[in-house]
C-alpha cells in the first residue's frame, strides 16, 4: 500500500499515514516521503513506536547525521547516543531538572524563533523530532514557512537581501535570553559562521529566507538588527505558521533550509517533556551552495 499524504495546508505541513518507521522502507516509500518533504517542508508521522536506533536509521535516508554539541563537554553524562539531541527537561538521572539548571537556561533559546544548526559552518538539512513523553498542557511547536514568507516580500526588500551574507552564532541567539555561560569547549568549537540570507532549495527551485542571524556582513549593526527583526516579524505572521500540538509517539521532521520553529512554554518544573532529535547535515555551507564568498 502506498503512503497517505494529508496536507495541513495546500503547501505547508502534511501528515503521513500508512507507514511504519520502525521497519526498513521500500525504495518507493522513501521516494514518496522525500517528495512530500520537498513539497510541504514539515511532515508529521503519528503513532510511531521507535527505539533510538530505529529513529536514527530513518533519519539516515536523508543524509549523514550530526553529533550533538553536548558531546563537546566530555565531562557531561549524556542520556542518549551522540547522534541524537536530548530536547528534554530531564537531567542525567532522568529526573526533572532544577530551576537553576544550566541545561534549563541553555534550552530557553529553543523558545525563540530559530533554525537548527545554522550556527555551524555545515548547517542542518533536516531535523526529526520524536515525542517520547509530552506534558498534558503546553509545549507545542510552531513552524514558519520561509519559502512563502520570501515570496510575499516586497520587491525592494528582496533586492536589499540579494547576495547578502550574515553571521550566525549560537552565542547570538542565546544572548537574547541572557545566557552567556558557555564552556571553553563550546566557545572554541562554535565560532561565528557565514550563511547567505536567501537560499535556493535545489529539489524544488524555491527561494527561502535563512534567518537566525547575529550580524549582517557589510551593514551597520543597528541597521542589521532592525532588518533581522523586521524579517522575523514578517515570516512569523499567522498565514505562514503551522502549530503542532504534540501527541506521544509523533515523529515530526522539518526542512531546516526553509523553516524556522520555536517551542511553546509549559510547566517544565512539573511536567516531563522528553523529545529526541536526529539532525541531518546539509551538503555544504550555504555560501558555497549559492556560489558566494564572504568578504
Amino acid at each position: 500500500m502506498a503512503i497517505t499524504v494529508c496536507p495541513v495546508t495546500a503547501g505547508f505541513a502534511a501528515e503521513i499515514g500508512d507507514i511504519d518507521l520502525s521497519r526498513p522502507l521500500a525504495a518507493e516509500d522513501v521516494a514518496a516521503v522525500k517528495q512530500a518533504f520537498w513539497t510541504y517542508a514539515v511532515l508529521i508521522f503519528p503513532e510511531q513506536q521507535l527505539s533510538e536506533a530505529q529513529h536514527v536509521e530513518f533519519a539516515k535516508y536523508f543524509g549523514p547525521l550530526e553529533t550533538t554539541i553536548a558531546a563537546l563537554n566530555q565531562e557531561k553524562k549524556l542520556r542518549l547516543r551522540t547522534d541524537l539531541v536530548d530536547i528534554s527537561n530531564l537531567n542525567s538521572r532522568s529526573e526533572i531538572w532544577g530551576a537553576e539548571s544550566r541545561s534549563r537556561m541553555f534550552q530557553l533559546g529553543n523558545r525563540l524563533w530559530h533554525t537548527d544548526s545554522s550556527f555551524k559552518y555545515l548547517p542542518a538539512r533536516a531535523s526529526l523530532l520524536y515525542a517520547v513523553t509530552i506534558p498534558p498542557v503546553g509545549g507545542h511547536t510552531e513552524f514558519a514557512d520561509l519559502r512563502a514568507a520570501y515570496d510575499a516580500l516586497p520587491g525592494e526588500l528582496k533586492d536589499k537581501l540579494k547576495g547578502r551574507i550574515a553571521e550566525h552564532a549560537l552565542g547570538y541567539s542565546r544572548a537574547r535570553t541572557g545566557f552567556t555561560n558557555f564552556t571553553e569547549a563550546e566557545r572554541n568549537n562554535l565560532p561565528p559562521v557565514p550563511q547567505v540570507m536567501v537560499r535556493t532549495i535545489p529539489e524544488n527551485g524555491r527561494k527561502s529566507l535563512y534567518s537566525h542571524i547575529g550580524r549582517i556582513i557589510g551593514m551597520p549593526d543597528d541597521e542589521a538588527c532592525a532588518l533581522v527583526d523586521q524579517l522575523v516579524a514578517h515570516a512569523t505572521q499567522r498565514q505562514f505558521v503551522y502549530t503542532h500540538r504534540w501527541r506521544a509517539h509523533d515523529l515530526v521532521m522539518w526542512d531546516d533550509r526553509c523553516t524556522m520553529h520555536r517551542g511553546a512554554d509549559f510547566d517544565d518544573l512539573r511536567w516531563t517533556r522528553e523529545m529526541h532529535r536526529a539532525t541531518v547535515s546539509d551538503v555544504a555551507n550555504t555560501c558555497e551552495q549559492e556560489g558566494r564568498h564572504p568578504a
